[in-house]
This record gives C-alpha cells, structure tokens and sequence, in this order.
C-alpha cells in the first residue's frame, strides 16, 4: 500500500468523524472556558430536559439519557464546534403525537419510552442515509413564512396543552381545540388546585422576570431549585401539588427498544416529519452562529451529526433530538471554544443521575409546565409576522395557513401541510411567474415594464417581451397565449423579441410549444427573436432541433444588438424621433 493511501484515510476518516479533528487540534487555553460552559449549560440541560420529556409523554429521566448520549454522539459527529444539541420543545409535540396513537388508554410507560426510543433511531438513520447522499438541501422544504407559522401554531398548541399542568389538574382531550375547550371547562368546575396554581403562576413569573432583569443567570435552574425546596419544606404534595416522583438511579443502560412490526408505518411518518423538522432548525440555528463566527455550515455532516445524536439516544432510552438555539447561545455566552462543553455538559448529568436523583424527587409539576410555556412563547414570532403583514401579504397568508393547519389539525398533519404550502408556493410562482412588455423611458437607461411606465415607446412593429421563470410544462400554455395575445393584438407586428436572460431553462413540452408557436407565427409573418439566452439554455435549443424553425440569426447576446438589427432591416425609429436619429 502507497504512503498517499495511508495518509488519505485518515483524512476521510476525520471528515466524517470532525470529533477526531477537534481533539487533535484542541488547545490547553480552551479547556478551563469549555468547562465553565459545560457547567453552566448543564444548569439548563437538566430541567429542560426533564420538562421536555414530559412535553413529549415520557417519564422525566428520559430527557436525562436523551440529553447525556446525544451530546456525547454529537461531540464525535458533528462538524459545528459550539451548537448543542437536546429534547426540544418544537419536536415535544410530534414525538407525543406520533406515539400516543400507539398506546392504549392509560398506557404502559415501559412501551411508551420503546417507541419513543425506536422514534429516535428511525429519525438517526432518515438523517444519516440523507446527510450521507448529500441531502441537505432537505432543508429548504419549509420556507422562512411556512416556518413561522408553523412554529406560531405549535407555540400556541403547546402552551394551550400546558395550562391544565401549569394549575394543578389535567384534562382528557386532543388537539388545540379540545384542549381549550377542556380547560375552560376544568376551570368552570374548580378543578384547578389553588397550591399548584401558585406554584406554577409563581415558577411561570420567575423564569421571564430573571430573563428580563438578570439574563445572565440560569433562571431556569434558580426557579426548579427553589420551587422543590419549597415543595419539600412546606409539604405541598400533601395539599395536591404534583411532583417529578422518585428518579431511577444510575447511567442509562443499552436497550434495544422493543415494538411490534404493525408500530412502523406510523412510527417512520413521524420520523420523516421529525427529520425535516429538525433540520430545518439545525441549519438555521448553524448558519446563525456560523456567521457570527466566521464559520461555514457543512449541512450534509450537520445531517449524520443529528442523526448519530439520535440513533445513540434511541440506544438508551432517549427519545428524538434537534438543535437548540437558546441552548447554544447560552453555551457561547459561556464560553464555549468546542464539543468538550457537550462532553462536561453530559457528565455533569450523568454524576446527578448516579449522586443526585434524590434531589429531583420535589421537583413540581407545575414548574415544569412553566419551563415548557416559556419554551413555547421563545418559538412564536410575531414580529416576524407582523413583517409578513406589511411586506408580503401572499407569504402572511401561508403563514396563517401553516399556524391553523397545526392547531386545527394537528402537529403532524401540520407539518405536512407546512411542507406542501412551501412547495406549492414555488410552484405558484414557477405555474404565474411575473411576464411583461417593455418599453423605452425617458431619462431612463434600458428597457422597462410597460406596467410601471404606462408612456414608456415601443418600436413600431416590434415588441419586446420579458418571461421571468424557466420554460416548463408548467407555464408553457401560459407563455404561448401570451405570444398569440401579442400578434392578435398588434395588426403590423413583424419582431417578437424575447428578454430571456430569466428563463434559466427549457423542458420537452415547452420546446413542442416553441415549435408550435413559431411555426404559428411565421405563417402571420412575424419573427420570434430571443435576446440575452443562457447558453446552458440555448444548448438545450440546439438539442431540441428548434433552430430547424426558429432561424438561428434571431438569437442574439444582448437586447440592445436585436433592437440595433431590427432597425437595420426595417429602417423603423423609435416615436418621436427624426429618420436621421
């Protein structure tokens, strides 16, 4: 074997493992920031992660296992040196979502924490088998409108199915409108719990008040601890405040999880939604920070990266993952210069988990429900809104449409018809993209849209003609009425010129329609002359054999050299202007 071949290897080896690379290239200075910021993360990680789990309908130690292996995966596999992964509040919903149907009225938690858990290695694969054949672009199926309300819907469901938990009593129902309906009700029938109430309202307040006032402090960590001291110094589980309850000691062990094979069909829907979900989130949240750091985002590694933090978490009880913004900012804010901070971040919850479970027993229900609110009000955006509502209404309706598909119809279907609005949304523009004739302004260099410039002069006999979208199946008709509507309408047409530096390609059924066209013009005795053509495009032309009818001198580099031919052969001037101009 050649010395090249061993040298390469390693360098492949390193491009898929980027934890290889972070060691042998880790500096001494970095380790004392990357422990503070481990510290501190972990102060974020583990009420969080126990709120989150909740969100999702498991047990609370299952966003402590979940939390522990997917950093640790992540630290290995991902390529991002400061984001963190974790339970999350925007897949909470989804994972609930896709098990719930699952289970049996009162379900066993041992089967809810298997399906979850297979939930997670079914996203892991999606992700990985996606990131591994360059996938990426995956991403891009929820547009930055579809995103929004989406996200609004979710905030809105979440925090609507976390009021009951927020004052002491549940309620039996399924989605938004259920849900409020129920609690309404709850409250007309006094099933709210006075004590929890107080805690809840009381933990709710703290959480944005220390946000407010003092945000470099773990609001969060400060409100668990306090409300559990107090839970325990006062009793108040004597008086109905529900608590997390006793904690299964010790480091999560290696489970296979164990479902039916009748579980998979649903279970691999969810994950498919999961994966485009979370990785909408991760790119975003990648490319914010990457450019505050001057970093690029390898989007295809940031795929096996998640999916590896899935596949490990599934491994060991955890349930799905996804980035977190706010966790990773605070984790920058820290400090933190690599993965070492995931690593102290998922030791610092191991040692709770094998030291400390005792110490999460008083932790109130109620709290938690305020953690999960507080998440959920961090996902809406309003501004981003209220910017659609003044910039673009077309995109505000998407949105809107996007928010009620997931309050009305659920957090799955949800995300589906966000994903088919973005799509939609491409097409409408490809299907009615912008088309016009344009003219020549006064006081103005170039051609224009006649549109905006009602008096712009057009040469006699010619019209020039701008088709701002490829030429596909699509918007072929579109195209070819227009052409017809433009010699029906101008009796001594001679030149149809076609601006077609935006038409970024030409597929078979447009090329039968050019076809067509031409040959439709030319018995009218009219020209039609293409300006400023991409040569990828015009290659395709050639391919086509279009140039057999359309003459291949009316294909010209720029508009201004059509316009300068047409007035050599017809000896036409533009209005208003001598023979001699």
């Amino acid at each position: 074997m050649s010395r090249s071949a061993v040298v390469v290897a390693p360098q492949r080896w390193r491009a898929y493992v980027p934890g290889l690379a972070v060691v042998t290239s880790y500096q001494r200075s970095w380790l004392p920031k990357d422990v503070v910021a481990g510290l501190v993360l972990s102060a974020l990680l583990v009420p969080q992660g126990m709120a989150y789990a909740d969100l999702a309908g498991l047990p609370a130690v299952t966003g402590l296992y979940t939390s522990i292996l997917c950093l640790l995966a992540y630290a290995v596999f991902g390529p991002s040196r400061v984001l963190v992964l974790g339970p999350d509040s925007s897949l909470g919903p989804m994972i609930a979502a896709t098990i719930l149907p699952l289970m049996v009225a009162g379900g066993d938690p041992v089967r809810a924490v298997a399906l979850a858990s297979l939930l997670a290695v079914l996203v892991g694969v999606i992700m990985v088998a996606a990131g591994l054949a360059k996938f990426g672009f995956v991403a891009d199926l929820l547009s930055k409108p579809t995103q929004i309300g989406y996200m609004n819907g979710l905030a809105l469901t979440i925090i609507v199915g976390q009021l009951p938990k927020l004052l002491g009593f549940s309620v039996d129902a399924d989605g938004l409108v259920a849900e409020a309906r129920a609690f309404v009700s709850g409250l007309a029938q006094d099933e709210a719990n006075t004590t929890a109430a107080v805690v809840g309202v009381a933990s709710l307040a703290g959480i944005l008040l220390l946000n407010r006032l003092l945000p470099k402090l773990p609001s969060v960590l400060i409100v668990v601890v306090l409300a559990a001291v107090a839970v325990n110094a006062l009793d108040l589980q004597e008086h109905g405040v529900d608590t997390v309850g006793v904690i299964p000691q010790g480091f999560p062990p290696f489970t296979v999880p164990a479902v039916t094979w009748g579980d998979l069909p649903p279970l691999l829907l969810g994950a498919l939604a999961i994966a485009v979900v979370a990785l909408a989130d991760t790119m975003s949240t990648a490319s914010a920070f990457a450019a505050r750091r001057g970093e690029q985002v390898r989007g295809n590694q940031e795929m096996v990266g998640i999916g590896a933090a899935n596949i490990a978490a599934g491994f060991f009880q955890g349930f799905p993952v996804s980035t977190s913004g706010s966790r990773t900012a605070v984790a920058e804010q820290a400090g933190s210069r690599s993965q070492v901070t995931g690593v102290v971040g998922a030791g610092v919850i191991t040692l709770v988990l094998v030291f400390a479970t005792g110490a999460m027993e008083f932790v109130p229900q109620p709290t938690l429900g305020a953690i999960v609110i507080v998440a959920a009000l961090s996902l809406a955006d309003v501004a981003g809104t209220r910017r659609l509502w003044r910039q673009r209404r077309m995109e505000f309706t998407l949105s809107v449409i996007a928010l009620l598909g997931v309050a009305l119809l659920g957090v799955l279907p949800g995300i589906l018809i966000a994903v088919g609005l973005s799509i939609l949304n491409v097409f409408r523009r490809t299907w009615w993209p912008h088309h016009t004739e344009l003219g020549r302004v006064d006081g103005v260099a170039g051609l224009h849209d006649t549109e905006r410039y009602p008096d712009a002069e057009m040469l006699p006999g010619l019209v020039v003609y701008r088709f701002d979208a490829p030429l596909i199946f699509a918007n072929a008709r579109m195209f070819g009425e227009a052409m017809r509507g433009i010699a029906q309408q101008h009796q001594d047409l001679r030149w149809i010129v076609i601006a077609a530096e935006p038409i970024t390609d030409v597929d078979t059924t447009a090329s039968d329609m050019l076809h067509e066209l031409d040959l439709w013009l030319n018995q009218r005795g009219v020209s039609l002359v293409f300006a400023e053509m991409k040569d990828p495009v015009r290659d395709k032309i050639e391919q086509y054999e279009l140039t057999d009818t359309i003459d291949p001198a009316h294909f010209f580099p720029t508009l201004d050299a059509a316009l300068a031919e047409y007035l050599r052969q017809t000896g036409a001037v533009w209005p208003g202007k001598g023979a001699g101009s």
